[in-house]
């Protein structure tokens, strides 16, 4: 008997240390976000890789992928973004596998099991029994398609696919992509190369090209080209004359039951695309480049440690929300056709306006030499584009959403501290958004409405999203004056922390639901505007009413022409990080303005699932209330996030969702271009974030519990802390931030606030 007890025990230790050795990787599930509206990326990519091989559904979303298993699979293209909205980009150079009718180009099929993880993914083609599998290096992508049922087989390699092709042809289609050329070359019975040139999408972009080499592990038998739509079996080129072109590659019995693909691809060349294919899988293991990925998400994914005491869900959906944020922005450095350039290059940053919130304050922590790569990309986009862009994508600034939010990710580096970045340059960048007029182009960069807000101080209905612009213009002042501070330009710093409070010169003294003061429309001549004219198509009214619920787009006014971007001034009348304690002050004083904040949540005025709102929940902190902050958010994630297809509230805009909810799973909130985290409770007994410079820092949480989710008191490094917010340097220099939790609200936090201009 004592033998079999120690059996058990052994058992049981032996799964209780397999399950602590589990890697963080296996707790991501890419499904997360792919149903609903968050657009999540399904298929395999390294940490900010170029290359984003995956499905390609009829009907397909941004992304590519539908979760409804109802609708059919169309193939598998090479790039992808994750997460967006709008229009969609890419969908480059699709390949398909099949067997029977191999006189169609056309070919699609139902789906069967999927399975996604970190660096994999597969899918069972139902109407050949074919299993495809995915993955991928950094530039190359790897495919491995095993037929079940004998017979020939083909793959197609097709250099005209892209997403988001409109029904007709549509030269002034506004988001969508539009097929300029493509070419195929069959090189030699194991190899084929092309390129497809696409332009428009999402930010109205230029054309750019994705030129790929494909080489199969198998010779194949015969092949056809095509051109539009038109096939010619043995004929090697169909060059550009500005129709879709393909190939196919027949295999006989011979060839086995699997045959394997690698795909480089490249924005410079083909040679480029070869170059990055034998550099990057340079044979056929396919388990080799699958694990390599892995061990590439397992290096970064193990710079935050959570306690094995969090529940499977939540460790799945903090370690896929911090997968989420390291999709995008694309590492395309020695990729770029515009110029060249040692500087780092980083494209996809669609946008900033959604990323520069948390996810680049998450990815500092995590990896702080990746964000500086990332700042430099942008000043690297400055010297030669002339600006820094709010979003880039295909080698094309644009679109700006709201301010030039850019300069949000200068100041952010800088107050935290992060080396290898040229300020001086990055000050200058901040300037040309400051001082110069795009000119005409205000949705691809710079500020729009620029002529009014520095003569006016604010942003006049003359021009499309005025209240967004002012309020954002203000806080990128607010940034510009932090560095200008920092590096003891004192005349610069006067003007720019003075433009920080333009913000006031839309503030109204309006009555709505119990709160007074809200950002409204203010026209030229300085009078405020009650009643807007709607001008779009087939309006239901002439005239709407403007108040703070108010949201004229897009059944008054187009999307981008609205007075506030994509939010109503009940939320945009909260967004002054910079300033707090004002914005208290002029809603009435702290009593008022719990108030208004209760009125916001409960009567659901908050929109969690788009970015205007990030900070707001954390608000509290400034009347002394850290608990109501803790309240509503963890109100907010366990309504909100769970681990389903659905489980994003809406667009993850490039891990923007998924780093808000990472977060404050952590029990910390970053303000943007500020050196400080709020502290909230948090959803894990201990979270240790093991930083690139050796050091550790650890939050814990004694007592955590669903009932004890208040913060009762705090030590710092074994010293009593009472503010409830951290510095970015109490977390670099290492220690350990130990809460203790009880079940109701105590004193802590509640005596000194947050830092406030």
């Amino acid at each position: 008997m004592r033998r079999i007890l120690l059996s058990f025990a052994v058992i049981a230790a032996f799964f209780q240390y397999t399950s602590a050795q589990a890697p963080r990787y296996s707790s991501v599930d890419p499904f997360i976000g792919a149903g609903g509206d968050g657009h999540i990326f399904v298929g395999p990519s390294a940490p900010f890789g170029m290359v984003k091989p995956g499905p390609d559904c009829k009907g397909h979303s941004n992304s590519g992928y539908n979760a409804d298993k109802k609708v059919p699979l169309l193939g598998f293209s090479q790039t992808h973004v994750s997460g967006t909205g709008g229009g969609p980009k890419y969908g480059n150079i699709q390949v398909m596998p099949f067997s029977g009718d191999f006189d169609s180009i056309y070919q699609e099929s139902a789906r069967g099991e999927e399975i996604a993880k970190a660096g994999y993914y597969s899918i069972m083609l139902e109407k050949w029994k074919i299993k495809a599998e995915l993955t991928t290096a950094d530039r190359a992508s790897f495919y491995r398609f095993v037929f079940s049922q004998k017979g020939n087989k083909a793959v197609k390699v097709d250099a005209g696919f892209f997403l988001g092709e409109p029904v007709k042809p549509d030269p002034d289609a506004r988001e969508a992509q539009q097929f300029v050329g493509s070419e195929v070359t069959v090189v030699s019975n194991n190899e084929i190369r092309g390129y497809t040139r696409i332009r428009g999408g999402w930010n109205n972009g230029m054309a750019y090209t994705v030129y790929f080499c494909a080489v199969f592990d198998h010779p194949f038998n015969h092949f056809s080209t095509w051109k539009n739509k038109q096939l010619f079996p043995g004929k090697n080129t169909q060059f550009d004359s500005g129709d879709k072109t393909g190939a196919i590659a027949y295999f006989d019995n011979t060839a086995g039951d699997t045959i394997q693909l690698k795909i480089g691809i490249s924005f410079i060349s083909t040679e480029k695309a070869r170059y990055n294919l034998d550099q990057e899988i340079a044979d056929f293991q396919f388990n080799k480049v699958l694990q390599s990925t892995q061990q590439k998400w397992e290096q970064l994914l193990n710079r935050i440690e959570i306690d094995n005491t969090a529940t499977q869900e939540q460790k799945i959906m903090f370690y896929t929300g911090l997968y989420h944020t390291m999709l995008m922005p694309v590492d395309r450095s020695w990729e770029n056709p515009l110029w060249i350039s040692d500087e780092p290059y980083y494209d996809d940053f669609y946008a900033i306006w959604d990323t520069f919130r948390s996810s680049n304050p998450l990815l500092t922590l995590i990896s702080p030499s990746r964000e500086v790569s990332i700042v430099n990309s942008l000043l690297n986009i400055y010297h030669r584009d002339g600006y820094m862009p709010d979003a880039r994508s295909g080698n094309y600034n644009g679109r700006t959403q709201g301010g030039s939010n850019a300069d949000v990710l200068i100041a952010d580096a800088y107050v935290k501290g992060l080396q290898g970045i040229d300020y001086n340059q990055g000050l200058q960048a901040m300037l040309k958004n400051a001082d110069v007029p795009p000119g005409g182009i205000e949705e691809k960069e710079g500020r729009g409405g620029l002529a009014d807000y520095n003569t006016l101080g604010y942003v006049s209905t003359r021009f499309p999203r005025a209240g967004t612009r002012t309020v954002e213009y203000a806080y990128n002042d607010y940034c510009i004056a932090t560095l200008a501070k920092g590096l003891q330009l004192d005349r610069l710093y006067d003007r720019f922390i003075k433009q920080s409070d333009n913000w006031q010169n839309l503030w109204r003294p309006y009555d709505d639901h119990g709160a007074n003061g809200f950002i409204l429309p203010k026209d030229p001549n300085g009078r405020w505007v009650d009643t807007i004219d709607c001008i779009v198509l087939n309006a239901p009214v002439k005239q709407m009413q403007y108040n703070p619920l108010a949201v004229d787009y897009p059944n008054c006014v187009c999307w981008w022409c609205a007075f506030f971007y994509e939010a109503s001034s009940w939320e945009y009348s909260l967004y002054v990080p910079h300033d707090v304690k004002t914005l208290i002050r002029k809603s009435g004083g702290e009593d008022a303005f719990r108030k208004r904040l209760d009125t916001f949540f409960m009567k659901k005025y908050y929109n969690v699932s788009n970015e205007p709102s990030f900070l707001t929940p954390n608000l509290y902190h400034w009347i002394g209330r850290p608990d109501l902050s803790s309240t509503r958010i963890h109100q907010i994630i366990d309504s909100s996030y769970n681990t389903s297809a659905a489980g994003l509230p809406g667009n993850d805009d490039s891990g923007a969702m998924s780093s808000w909810l990472d977060f404050h799973m952590m029990g910390l909130f970053p303000n943007a271009g500020q050196s400080y985290y709020l502290i909230n409770a948090p959803y894990f007994s201990k979270t240790v974030i093991h930083q690139e410079n050796g050091k550790d820092f650890a939050i814990v949480a004694h007592h955590l519990s669903k009932k004890n989710s208040y913060i009762q008191s705090a030590k710092l490094n074994g010293v009593n802390y009472d503010k409830s917010w951290l510095e970015h340097q109490d977390i670099v220099n290492g220690g350990e931030l130990v809460l203790e939790m009880g079940d109701k609200p105590g004193t802590w936090g509640t005596q000194v606030r947050p830092p406030s201009k």
